[in-house]
C-alpha cells in the first residue's frame, strides 16, 4: 500500500522534540495510512542524542551538521539563520525520501522556529502545517504582537523589563511587560525580528496543531477562531508518559525508593528543566527556605554550563555549594539529587507538590498527575505561562511570575517559603482545581474527548487538502 508520508521538522531542543516525537505516534497509531519521517537539525552547542520513535511508522533522519563560525551565540537572529542554513539539506532529504519510497507526501509539520522550511515545502507542492510545543495563549499573544507592531507601529521594546501592560485577545487579564519572553524585546541580538518574521509565516500555513486541549485554554483557543489565523487544532496534552522516558541514563532507583518512604503527598519537588541552574547566592536562599519551611523535598539541583554550552551538568560534589551542613540537618525530610526523572517523580503518591521553571511540557505533565505548581520561570515563554497559570487560570500559585535568569534579582527564603506554604496548602482551590483538570486531561485524548476529535479534524483535512491538490494537477 503506497504510504502518506509527513515530513517533521522540529527545533532541536528536547521540550520542542519530545512532542514532536509523540504527535508523529499519535497521528500514525490513529490512522494507518500515515509515516512520518522526523528530520533531525544538529544544534552547534549541544545535540539530543538517544531518540527513539519506538514505531515502524515513524523514522528519524539526523542532517548532516552544519558548520557555523565559532564564538557565535544562540542569539534570536543565529537561531533563525542556522536553521534557514538547512534549506539544502532538507530539500536534499526530501528528494531521497520520495524517490527511494513509494509514497505520496502530505506535507510538511514545522516547529515554531523552523518556519524557513515552509519554502522547501512550497517547493515540493504540498502544505505546510505548524506544531506549536507551547500554549494556545502564547501563539495568540505572538500573532496579536506581529499584528500591532505591523500594522500599528507598536514598538515591543518599549515593554523590555516594564510594569507596563498589554491587553492580549488570548489573555483574560493584560500581560505585564516583564512577562514578556526576554528574547522577544531583544532588538540587539535580534530577537525581536526573529519572532517577528516567525510569527508572519504562521498565517502561511493551512493549519496549527496546539499542544493543549479546549478545557483548558477555552478563552485563548476562542480567540484564534477568526479568519486571519489559520485553522487550530488542539490536540494535547501530548505527553509521553511512559517511565524511564525522562531522556536521562542515570539509574533513578535511589530516588524512587526514597519516594517510597515518605507519606502521601508530602514532598516538594523542585526541578527547572533541562536547562535550568542557578547561581551559588540563589542556592543558598533556596536551602534556607527548604530547612526552615520543615517540608519534605526532593531537589534537582544542576550545575550552570560553561560559557557557550546551554546544558546544566550535575555537581561533583553537591555540598560545596549549599550552607554548610545544609545536607546533614535535612538528611531525614529532604534529598537533593541532580538529574532527575521528572515523570517518574510527578506519578509518585508521595509528591504533593512542584516548584516548576514552567516550561509548557513540564506544566501539561504537573495537570496530566494533579500536582500543584509553585511558579519559578527562568528563559523562554516560560514567564508568561506561569503569568497564565497565576492569573487566568487560577492552576498554579507564586513564588515568583517575572524572574529571569539574565536579571541579577534574589529571590529571597522569605518570598521561596511562603510559596512552599500556599503550594502544600492542602485545602486549596488551587489544588482542587489542578485535580478537576487532570481528570479532563485523561478524557480528552480518548474517543469522544475534545482533543481526539480535534486530531481527526486534522487528519481529514490533511486528506482535503491532499485531494485538492491533485485536482489542481490534473
Amino acid at each position: 500500500m503506497e504510504q502518506t508520508e509527513l515530513v517533521f521538522i522540529p527545533f532541536p531542543i528536547i521540550g520542542h522534540l519530545a512532542p514532536a516525537l509523540e504527535i508523529a505516534k499519535l497521528l500514525t497509531q490513529r490512522d494507518p495510512r500515515f509515516s512520518v519521517t522526523i528530520f533531525i537539525i544538529k544544534l552547534p552547542f549541544g545535540s539530543i542524542d538517544g531518540m527513539d520513535a519506538d514505531s515502524d511508522s515513524v523514522r528519524f533522519v539526523t542532517l548532516p551538521r552544519v558548520e557555523v563560525s565559532s564564538g557565535t551565540t544562540p542569539s534570536g537572529l543565529f537561531l533563525s539563520e542556522f536553521v534557514k542554513a538547512h534549506i539544502p539539506l532538507v530539500r536534499d532529504a526530501v528528494h531521497e525520501l520520495t524517490r527511494s519510497n513509494p509514497i505520496r507526501l502530505a506535507g510538511f509539520v514545522v516547529d515554531m522556529f523552523c518556519t524557513h522550511m515552509i519554502d522547501v515545502a512550497d517547493e515540493f507542492g504540498v502544505p505546510s502545517y505548524l506544531f506549536f510545543t507551547s500554549s494556545a495563549a502564547f501563539l495568540g499573544f505572538l500573532l496579536h504582537l506581529q499584528f500591532l507592531h505591523d500594522y500599528e507601529g507598536l514598538d515591543i521594546n518599549e515593554f523590555k523589563d516594564s510594569d507596563a501592560e498589554l491587553e492580549v485577545p488570548s489573555f483574560a487579564n493584560s500581560v505585564p511587560g516583564k512577562a514578556f519572553p526576554s528574547l522577544l524585546t531583544d532588538k540587539e541580538s535580534g530577537g525581536t525580528e526573529m519572532f517577528l518574521f516567525q510569527t508572519r509565516r504562521f498565517r502561511q500555513v493551512k493549519g496549527i496543531l496546539v499542544n493543549t486541549f479546549i478545557e483548558l485554554e477555552s478563552h485563548a483557543i476562542q480567540s484564534l477562531s477568526c479568519s486571519t489565523v489559520p485553522v487550530v487544532y488542539p490536540v494535547g496534552p501530548i505527553l509521553n508518559t511512559r517511565m524511564g522516558s525522562d531522556g536521562g541514563q542515570q539509574d533513578a532507583s535511589p530516588i524512587m525508593n526514597w519516594l517510597d518512604d515518605q507519606p502521601p503527598s508530602s514532598v516538594v519537588f523542585l526541578c527547572f528543566g533541562s536547562m535550568g541552574s542557578f547561581g551559588a547566592d540563589q542556592i543558598k536562599e533556596i536551602a534556607h527556605a527548604l530547612e526552615h519551611s520543615g517540608h519534605r523535598f526532593l531537589w534537582s539541583l544542576r550545575q550552570p554550563p560553561p560559557e557557550g554550552k546551554m546544558i546544566p551538568s550535575d555537581y561533583e560534589n553537591i555540598e560545596q555549594v549549599l550552607p554548610e551542613g545544609f545536607l546533614h540537618r535535612t538528611a531525614k525530610i529532604g534529598k537533593v539529587i541532580g538529574w532527575a526523572p521528572q515523570i517518574a517523580v510527578l506519578a509518585h503518591s508521595a509528591v504533593g507538590g512542584f516548584v516548576s521553571h514552567c516550561g509548557w511540557n513540564s506544566l501539561l505533565e504537573s495537570i496530566w498527575y494533579g500536582v500543584p505548581v509553585a511558579t519559578w520561570p527562568i528563559y523562554g515563554e516560560q514567564q508568561i505561562n506561569a503569568f497564565q497559570m497565576v492569573k487566568d487560570l487560577g492552576l498554579a500559585v507564586e513564588i515568583k511570575i517575572d524572574y529571569n535568569k539574565d536579571r541579577d534579582y534574589i529571590v529571597s527564603a522569605h518570598e521561596i517559603e511562603n510559596g512552599l506554604r500556599n503550594l502544600m496548602n492542602t485545602n486549596s482551590e488551587v489544588r482542587r482545581k489542578k485535580k478537576e483538570m487532570q481528570k479532563i486531561s485523561r478524557r480528552v485524548m480518548i474517543d469522544g474527548g475534545s482533543s481526539h476529535f480535534s486530531l481527526g479534524h486534522f487528519i481529514e483535512d490533511m486528506m482535503a487538502n491532499m485531494s485538492c491538490k491533485r485536482q489542481s494537477d490534473t
